[in-house]
């Protein structure tokens, strides 16, 4: 390392994979300052804006979080847009290394006849619109009385949950006005989750689970066909604790009778969507295949199809990262190619000074805890690429000169300090209506709250 100076890395993301970056960064080498750039206003990425707002213990991550942006080597610039505000070269050049962690925000595209119906949703934008994301519609149709939900994972439930559940139960969390008045006018009655497969291969966490019954207008019913668990998923259930106790709750479901509710959630095992079905360009139903067993712990389609009547589907079969202006990127896989968070160009080569974490380096799989394991190898290489001397030196790398950058370009950045005081309004925004807090949407709003 050169003795002259300190080493100045810009993380790209603000979410929980950046924020771990900079938090091993600045614990890890004493001569590490890091700025984490983010295009939103405020921080945390998928916590404040991928988490329902019913899920409070997870969103108590954000104190964790908060304690790394305090700290006097990170620096938050908020409301940033790279590939807009700063390009790759703007930051080789302030910059001796970059970490992209950029997650992943955008719905994995299904190869699935009738899903450009009206009617037809990608569930990340479903969750956008509930939890407050600026960059969406303020409105959001919410006139169907029965739903489907097709994917097995937790992201799934959420939207079954959210669907679900009246609005009266959820004012005791962040939901914007606009949020309230769309549930408000919630028509939604029965809620159909399809998976293809058996109780043993769900993604859904147990707690997320057991979360489904806590309203008390809410039924939830597992059908008892479809309740398979080949040999493949026995084994599973014997090693993993969380999908032992995953079969359990759903076993529960299974044997408990409904109350008659007036809302319901259905979970349909072994049933795989074929089509979308439609009506004049609206959803009418989907089209689903009992699924079997092959023996590996995979499944095939029968020819035992069958059609649920509902008018409206969302589609919750995981994310997608999305590409970077300059940044190598594999669309196969939808990641930055990377080697254990060494970042490589399309030929496998090694791009000195680009590193990535999270979702983007990975796939959208795991939990936000996850992204602890991911930051620890990508910043073990790059503090090693740091001592061997292989990252490229910047041109301007003190510190005023981003932000004169920035201003140049007439960008209205925050800063944590900014981020404080949008907090502290949105808390005060909370108290006058009897709640912690009430999310801000407006990015101009946002930006004004920030300024105090």
């Amino acid at each position: 390392m050169r003795p002259d100076r300190v080493t100045r890395v810009a993380v790209v993301g603000g979410g929980p994979a950046g924020i771990y970056a900079a938090d091993l960064l600045v614990k890890e080498h004493e001569q590490v300052v890091v700025d984490v750039i983010e295009r939103l206003p405020a921080p945390y990425g998928l916590v404040r804006y991928g988490v329902a707002p019913d899920h409070p213990r997870i969103k108590e991550i954000i104190n964790a979080l908060r304690r790394v942006l305090a700290h006097d080597r990170v620096r938050f610039l908020g409301n940033v847009d790279y590939g807009t505000d700063l390009k790759l070269d703007d930051l080789r050049r302030h910059y001796d290394a970059v970490v992209v962690a950029t997650g992943a925000m955008t719905d994995r595209p299904m190869d699935l006849p009738g899903q450009d119906l009206d009617g037809s949703y990608g569930a990340a934008d479903f969750v956008s619109w509930y939890a407050g994301h600026p960059d969406v519609p303020r409105e959001w149709p919410l006139d169907a009385t029965e739903v489907a939900v097709l994917g097995a994972g937790n992201v799934g439930l959420d939207v079954a949950r959210m669907l679900a559940k009246p609005v009266a139960e959820q004012m005791t969390t962040e939901i914007p006005a606009n949020v309230e008045a769309g549930l408000a006018a919630n028509q939604a009655k029965v809620v159909h989750v399809f998976a293809r497969r058996g109780p043993a291969h769900a993604k859904f966490s147990p707690m997320e689970l057991r979360e489904l019954s806590h309203s008390p207008s809410v039924d939830v019913v597992v059908e008892e066909e479809g309740f398979e668990i080949d040999d493949a998923g026995q084994a599973v259930i014997g090693s993993v604790k969380s999908q032992r106790m995953g079969v359990d709750t759903l076993l529960r479901y299974v044997e408990t009778p409904p109350t008659g509710a007036p809302h319901r959630i259905e979970i349909h095992l072994m049933q795989d969507p074929v089509e979308i079905v439609g009506e004049d360009g609206r959803v009418t139903a989907i089209r689903t295949a009992r699924t079997e067993y092959d023996g590996t712990g995979r499944v095939t389609r029968t020819d035992d199809v069958r059609e649920t009547p509902v008018q409206a589907v969302y589609r919750a079969v995981g994310y997608r990262s999305s590409a970077l202006p300059d940044v190598p990127f594999d669309e196969a896989d939808g990641v930055v190619p990377n080697d254990g968070g060494r970042g490589l160009d399309l030929d496998g080569e090694q791009v000195a000074g680009l590193y990535c974490t999270g979702w983007v380096k990975r796939g959208p799989v795991g939990l936000i805890g996850h992204t602890k394991k991911d930051a620890k190898e990508t910043v073990g290489h790059l503090l090693a690429d740091l001592e061997a001397g292989l990252l490229p030196e910047p041109e301007q790398p003190e510190p005023a000169a981003v932000l004169e950058h920035l201003a140049a370009r007439g960008v209205d950045f925050t800063t944590e300090d900014g981020w404080t005081l949008l907090d502290e309004h949105e808390r005060s925004l909370g108290e006058a209506a009897g709640r912690e807090r009430v999310k801000v949407v407006e990015r101009d709003e946002m930006l004004r709250a920030s300024k105090g």
